[in-house]
């Protein structure tokens, strides 16, 4: 079969999607990812709460905002404002758990056709579709990053502004909103980090993956 152009180009998005979908997805679902920072960032004694009423309040959110259950921060005060923003935050959960599961799938009937249809990739300047996908990613991510530390507080506002447009209830009151207190912007600074090692941790995977296919595809011509 000859190599396909559209295929390589479609399995270099979806794998680049696969990639931050998954990496975005790790400090949403590893919840100790957050506890070890409850200690590490002094929350107990900034705030006056014992570990045990952060950790609740944390796990009664993410389970709103994973599991669809009812609202609510343990012991810690929260407002119908509050409760508006994590909704639009429970929405982009939903949307980034979608985007993983449907591109896990696409990769998975890509990689059934190459193994029992005999679909062939074409290799763009003698790269496949992993390589493309792990080299595009990981140079949007560091673009990304690049402009985040030059000024995170503005990034962390940009970000919301194109993720919420229109909306202000993500600035919160901590009269109102206790929960604002125990989820502080390092953390969020510390999240976006995890998600950017997992991703070119990924990345590089998908490009050593595919050096090494090119030296086992040349390997086998030899013989």
């Amino acid at each position: 079969m000859r190599p396909s152009k559209p295929a390589s180009v479609l399995l270099s998005l979806v794998l680049a999607l696969l990639v931050l979908s998954f990496s975005i997805s790790v400090p949403i679902l590893f919840r100790p990812f957050y506890y070890v920072q409850i200690d590490a960032l002094h929350l107990p004694e900034q705030t006056g709460w014992s570990a045990e009423v952060i950790r609740e309040a944390y796990d009664e959110v993410l389970d709103f905002c994973v599991f669809g259950a009812p609202f609510g921060t343990g012991e810690l005060a929260w407002s119908e404002s509050g409760r508006s923003h994590f909704a639009d935050v429970r929405g982009l959960f939903l949307l980034d758990f979608a985007v993983l599961g449907v591109t896990a799938a696409a990769a998975a009937g890509f990689l059934l056709l190459y193994k029992a249809k005999g679909l062939r990739f074409h290799r763009f300047a003698g790269r496949g579709p992993a390589f493309w996908a792990g080299t595009g990613a990981a140079a949007a991510v560091l673009v990304v990053a690049g402009l985040a530390a030059l000024d995170f507080d503005r990034a962390f506002v940009v970000f919301h502004a194109i993720f919420f447009p229109g909306k202000d209830n993500w600035i919160f009151d901590p009269a109102t909103d206790q929960i604002i207190l125990v989820m502080p912007e390092v953390f969020f600074r510390n999240c976006a980090l995890l998600i950017g090692g997992v991703l070119l941790a990924c990345c590089a995977g998908l490009v050593l993956w595919d050096v090494l296919a090119r030296r086992r595809s040349r390997t086998a011509a030899l013989r």
